[in-house]
């Protein structure tokens, strides 16, 4: 028997989102296009007025408004991709939004450069002596801090003219991965032909089957491996429009430019990765481990996520999911839970893989729009956990910043992103392993939280230092081409997985694997993130209302505040490494219970 993927005529509608809240139809689509044109050119009016508070405000508002409709139209066409991007069609209204958001962006690019003509002083006078600007001071008061980053009027839309051409690298990657990567067959452990495609390689890597594991693996990094060079081509550039933009606002690093957006000083970086590199110790502890109770004479990287209890099978379909995930998360109260029910059983969610979409999970709202949650399902517990727990926590973050913050305010920086999700991952696993009585199935979990731990603190943090040394060498002017790349790439995975893992050279390609590395500097946040779930779910699960409530408040504040503040505020300091260097006891505490049961 072949197993194909299906076309996305043959999923069942109750199994796709509904983008109907946005717009009913693709004619209501080109319509609202026309809207937002009139937006920019109304906002054109505001430039060379903002001389008082009243000025300003009434920009601002207007901004905000037109934002909300320029937002609508920009993720309704590239959701439309996302679900197929073989839809000529959805393309040309992706690449239209596209456009549009440009010739928004220049239009608009006045607006800071205008206030922050006037000085400190003039800014904190307009706040104090014009009431309804009150509800912009964080803003205002950030974008002074970033004054000297900010350039004239006639450069800032000189750089909001190139952003159309400065996405081309990251555009090109998903055009490439999502129609033109393909990988080939393999053949599983019940002899059914079976098509490799990134949605099916998480399973098929946990086969208790070794050449399953390696005929995966192969194949997978083969068809990455095909086209290697056009894949370092896009990494390289695209590291070369980060530094473009950070010496364009006149920031001494990359990184420096990417931290200061949120007010994140450089040792919280910095200090991750070295408090990381202190517990290496008990991941290759760990590493040893899993070989020995594999019975392996070498532990390969196909062998670093099968499950080392082979008598439990964990199938999950995705119905039983939203059922597990309404038990596992009940600390945080009967409101939240019938808000999230509501919204997985009304079109938030596109469920299972199909040709043409895009691999991998994500969650996506605008101004005032519900979330829109992109899955590839498998019946596991990655599905459960890394997918459908993982993504409503993004999107229940957005359902109550967006219904509870304005506009200017109903975001999250990427610092706070990443918290909600992994909250909902932490909760879930501690559920799971609190209420299983059987032994084995209870090691397979323990097992997964480490693979979490691994896949988090340790794989994340070791993303952040390739990105770090990658940006680092083109700024020193060095060139970034694929065998440079693969080599410092080969050599983080040496550190990060100790002398007992053989780093297969299949695996050097991988790095072309994550999309988040064309978001320069994302990534060290999934693990700042998951220092702060682990400390907020020991919160949740307390029971204490008040500790509750501080994290509902947190939901709901959006980025009103700067990210470490709202942090504190809601109980969990990431100023310093006292979170992270707690996550990572449990780590250990986790490695050494698995040791005990397998002794």
């Amino acid at each position: 028997m072949e197993i194909k993927q299906k076309k996305r005529s043959e999923i069942p509608s109750e199994y796709k989102w509904n983008l109907c809240p946005l717009y009913p139809t693709d004619t209501d689509w080109y319509k609202a296009i026309e809207t937002v044109k009139a937006n920019i050119e109304a906002l054109k009016k505001f430039e060379g007025t903002l001389h008082t508070g009243d000025a300003i405000f009434a920009c601002l508002e207007k901004y905000y408004a037109a934002c909300e409709t320029e937002s609508r139209v920009y993720i309704y066409a590239n959701l439309k991709r996302h679900e197929n991007a073989n839809v000529a069609e959805a393309q040309s209204m992706s690449d239209m939004a596209e456009r549009i958001n440009t010739v928004f962006e220049e239009a608009t690019a006045f607006i800071t450069p205008e206030i922050l003509s006037h000085t400190a002083e003039d800014i904190y006078g307009f706040i104090n002596t014009t009431p309804s600007l009150k509800m912009y001071a964080h803003h205002l008061n950030s974008l002074m801090r970033k004054k000297a980053h900010v350039l004239t009027t006639e450069m800032e839309a000189l750089l909001a003219s190139a952003g159309e051409m400065a996405g081309t690298p990251e555009n090109a990657y998903q055009v490439l991965i999502s129609t033109e990567l393909k990988f080939g067959n393999i053949v599983n452990e019940n002899g059914d032909t079976v098509e490799v495609t990134d949605g099916r390689r998480s399973a098929l890597l946990d086969s208790h089957d070794r050449r399953v594991r390696k005929d995966t693996f192969d194949t997978f990094w083969g068809g990455y491996n095909k086209l290697k060079n056009t894949f370092a081509t896009l990494f390289s550039a695209s590291i070369k429009k980060d530094i473009f933009f950070a010496k364009a606002r006149k920031y001494e690093t990359t990184l420096d430019a990417s931290l200061h957006e949120n007010n994140i000083p450089r040792a919280v970086y910095e200090n991750l990765i070295s408090t990381v590199h202190e517990y290496l110790p008990v991941m290759y502890r760990y590493i040893a481990l899993r070989k020995k109770i594999l019975g392996l004479d070498a532990l390969h990287m196909y062998d670093k996520s099968v499950p080392l209890t082979d008598e439990v099978e964990m199938k999950i379909t995705y119905d039983e999911a939203k059922k597990m995930l309404i038990e596992g998360l009940a600390p945080l109260g009967e409101e939240y839970l019938n808000d999230m029910a509501h919204g997985m059983e009304s079109g938030w969610i596109d469920v299972y893989e199909s040709e043409g979409k895009t691999n991998g999970a994500f969650e996506w709202a605008g101004l005032g729009t519900q979330p829109y949650v992109l899955l590839n399902y498998e019946d596991n517990l990655d599905g459960l956990l890394g997918h459908l727990a993982h993504e409503m926590g993004h999107a229940m973050h957005d359902f109550y910043t967006n219904a509870n913050q304005p506009h200017v305010y109903a975001d999250h920086t990427y610092f706070t992103a990443e918290v909600a999700a992994t909250v909902h991952e932490t909760m879930m696993m501690n559920h799971l392993i609190k209420y299983t009585n059987d032994p084995k199935t209870r090691l397979y979990l323990i097992d997964k939280y480490i693979e979490q731990f691994r896949g988090t603190m340790f794989r994340q943090v070791m993303f952040a230092e390739f990105e770090m040394i990658t940006h680092r060498m083109a700024e020193e002017g060095e060139p970034l081409v694929l065998e440079t790349i693969n080599k410092v790439y080969r050599q983080l995975n040496e550190k990060y997985h100790g002398p007992e893992m053989i780093i297969d050279k299949a695996a050097d390609i991988e790095w072309a694997w994550i999309e988040h590395f064309y978001d320069a500097f994302y990534v060290y946040q999934y693990a700042t993130s998951f220092a702060a779930a682990i400390a907020f779910t020991k919160h949740l699960q307390s029971g204490d209302p008040q500790k509750r409530a501080h994290y509902l408040n947190f939901l709901k504040a959006g980025s009103s505040d700067y990210p470490i503040e709202l942090l504190k505020k809601a109980g969990v300091d990431m100023s310093t490494p006292a979170p992270i260097r707690e996550a990572l006891k449990v780590f250990e505490s986790l490695v050494d219970e698995l040791e005990k049961g397998f002794k």
